[in-house]
């Protein structure tokens, strides 16, 4: 049985207050892409994990595939499993690649062991794995507060737009990019802003890591300049950075601009 976890943007990212627990309470849209990695069980008389595509430099038993499969056999019975992962969609980025990864893992052995796990218990077990985890259960956009775990849903819809992804070969730590961003409440909601035309959104929506992350990675403020200039309705750091996306209305070819990075084009569903 196979499944095609997908990628995810942030459309907007405020970073509101720190909490007593160190954290921090963002406000954030999850809206999902069509960036897709590939996962596989089969059936087997011992376990396996191979993964293929992107390298991902960490140990088998530390990849969220593996532990969220590893959650659901405390729980349930799961029979023996050759697992494949292709990573496609690169980490580093702001896109939710892993978080996707293990939502998608979770979904998948639901199906494939006849678990009958209802969507809320599969969220629940999801937010242990990690915060934005739960989003990939329903897949659908949200407003997300919290620490990015509280979930509402929004009526928004970019179907018909050009997406251009573009990923520098740099990565941006999470606390490296709170390190030099004065938490603030927004002036505007994030769902107000949403509901306004895209082409608003220029002057409106804004993710407070780019104040930090620019500065010290100067080629991610580069590649979000080079999307405007090639007539994006609306460009953004993704996250905490390092991708970066672009919005436009016509089809894109733009992947020549970048040669050294990752970059995907595409029409949103």
């Amino acid at each position: 049985m196979i499944c095609f976890p997908n990628a995810k943007i942030n459309l907007g990212l405020n970073v509101v207050s720190k909490r007593p627990d160190g954290y921090h309470n963002i406000e954030t849209i999850f809206y999902p892409v069509p960036v897709k990695d590939a996962l596989e069980i089969v059936g087997a008389d011992s376990f396996s994990f191979t993964q293929t595509g992107i390298p991902v430099d960490a140990p088998a038993e530390k990849n969220l595939v593996i532990k969220a499969m590893n959650l659901l056999k405390s729980r349930y019975e799961i029979p023996e499993l050759n697992v494949h992962l292709l990573k496609a969609i690169p980490f580093g980025a702001g896109l939710g690649g892993g978080s996707a990864d293990a939502a998608f893992m979770l979904k998948l052995l639901n199906d494939y062991c006849k678990l009958d796990i209802s969507q809320e218990e599969l969220e629940k077990l999801a937010s242990s794995i990690g915060a934005d985890c739960p989003f990939f259960i329903r897949n659908t956009p949200v407003f997300a507060s919290g620490t990015g775990n509280i979930f509402e849903p929004v009526k928004l819809s970019l179907k018909g737009y050009h997406l251009c992804l573009v990923k520098p070969d740099v990565a941006v730590s999470t606390p490296e990019a709170y390190a030099n961003v004065t938490p603030q409440a927004p002036h505007v909601s994030l769902k107000e802003i949403a509901e306004k035309p895209v082409t608003d959104w220029k002057e409106l929506m804004i993710n407070d890591f780019e104040k930090s992350v620019f500065p010290k990675y100067p080629v991610i403020s580069e590649i979000k300049e080079m999307l405007y200039r090639e007539g994006a309705l609306y460009a953004s750091m993704s996250g905490s950075g390092s991708s970066v996306f672009g919005l436009f209305r016509e089809a894109t070819g733009l992947k020549g601009l970048f040669p050294d990075c990752f970059v995907w084009e595409g029409q949103l569903p």
